[in-house]
């Protein structure tokens, strides 16, 4: 019955690529363009956060090709990378270019399609769930919520040198987003809390490292702003992971339905009118 549903959606062509997101994890996050692109691809040139389970709706004779960038780590140069894409096009493959989350947001899908732009290569772009949201999803983290906030950043903590990006306006950022969602920032968490601090931002503030996030793998770890670095370092974690600042945070007892899944009863909403029946004794 899928089969046939897929056949409706447009066929990935022989010199063309699709620059594909795969979502935070699950493969059932995957969208049906997504999956129509691992049936027919001949070349799947993906990076380290596409999960394996993802990979394996692959056609059996797709060639897999890593091209996964990792911050301290070898990796390929992105020109190099968006070359290839070229090459493989001209030579006749149906190409998928497959990306973890979504190829526009901080995934340098930008860059590959200007470059297929440039040496007029066919392209589609099949957008994905980012981490952001869907990773926070299925920690039990909202990325937006009535009762705390009606606006929501998404910031990268590194640019492409490896540094903090130094056109981020940590002021404006710290007074006018009450909640704010960092990718790729675990690296220079301590420089990011001590400009969110100098901006305003209150110690005690609730924060959240979500690793791994929408797999098997998946670990989170609550703090504040103030322990941020000394939690995450004594918790020994490591990236992938999306940090999110804000009272969305309390939220993640209330809302943890995976834990409730695994038998972990869930609160009750933190920001729910108290009435006097409920304040009883």
């Amino acid at each position: 019955m899928t089969g046939d549903l897929l056949q409706h959606l447009p066929p990935l062509e022989p010199g063309h690529v699709w620059l594909a997101g795969a979502g935070p994890g699950d493969p059932g996050l995957l969208t049906l363009l997504a999956l129509r692109g691992l049936t027919q691809a001949d070349v799947i040139v993906h990076d380290a956060l596409v999960d394996d389970a993802c990979l394996a709706f692959a056609r059996k004779d797709a060639v897999l090709e890593y091209a996964g960038k990792r911050g301290g780590k070898p990796s390929a140069k992105q020109r190099d990378i968006s070359l290839r894409l070229v090459e493989l096009a001209r030579s006749g493959k149906r190409v998928l270019r497959l990306k973890g989350g979504d190829p526009f947001v901080f995934g340098r899908g930008g860059e590959e399609a200007l470059t297929l732009v440039d040496h007029g290569v066919p392209f589609r772009i099949v957008p994905g769930v980012t981490a952001g949201i869907g990773g926070m999803a299925y920690a039990g983290i909202p990325a937006t919520h009535r009762e705390v906030n009606h606006a929501v950043t998404f910031l990268t903590g590194h640019d492409s040198s490896g540094t903090v990006p130094d056109r981020i306006d940590w002021q404006a950022i710290a007074r006018g987003s009450p909640v704010i969602v960092m990718y790729m920032a675990m690296k220079h968490i301590g420089h990011i809390r001590a400009q969110l601090l100098a901006a305003g931002r209150r110690a005690d503030e609730p924060l959240a490292f979500l690793c791994d996030a929408a797999t098997s793998r998946q670990r989170v770890l609550e703090t504040t702003l103030g322990e941020a670095e000394t939690a995450m370092l004594a918790a020994g974690l490591e990236p992938p992971a999306i940090i999110v600042l804000g009272e969305v945070v309390r939220l993640r007892p209330s809302l943890d339905w995976l834990g409730a899944l695994a038998g972990r009863r869930l609160e009750t909403d933190p920001f729910a009118p108290k009435t006097g029946r409920e304040d009883a004794p």
